[in-house]
């Protein structure tokens, strides 16, 4: 048997109303300071600026100790968050810049590793890509 329109504004009507109360309910709960996410953002944000920043800036546009991380060049489809764990773990080889090479960074765990390469691609996102090579 083929629903009526009636029956069918009705289901719609009752789905958009579970969706609504659904998001009423995510959203109360999530927000203040026990927000999980924000408190990954944060905890990423002082990693970086305990752990990258002397480098690499702690608005992470570069020193003249390390390159911009806002850098086209550090895009995910040039260098995947692979690229970035490898560096931090094993050091990396100079190959796009003339800063030298980067040795390890110590005393990061995995878990602070994903958080870092979580605000770097977060402000990636935030601030866009600057050209590769500078201008």
């Amino acid at each position: 048997m083929e629903p009526t329109s009636t029956s069918k504004r009705s289901h719609r009507a009752r789905a958009v109303l579970v969706a609504a109360v659904a998001m009423v309910a995510v959203v109360s709960c999530s927000g203040g300071d026990d927000d999980p996410e924000a408190a990954t953002a944060i905890d990423g944000a002082a990693l970086y600026e305990q752990s990258c920043a002397s480098c690499h800036g702690s608005d992470l546009r570069g020193t003249d100790q390390g390159p911009s991380h806002l850098s086209q060049v550090y895009a995910l489809d040039h260098h995947p968050d692979a690229s970035f764990r490898a560096a931090i773990t094993q050091g990396t080889r100079a190959h796009h810049w003339q800063f030298g090479d980067m040795e390890p960074v110590a005393g990061l765990d995995e878990d602070e590793i994903d958080l870092i390469i979580g605000y770097v691609r977060e402000q990636q996102d935030l601030n866009g890509f600057e050209p590769y090579p500078p201008e």
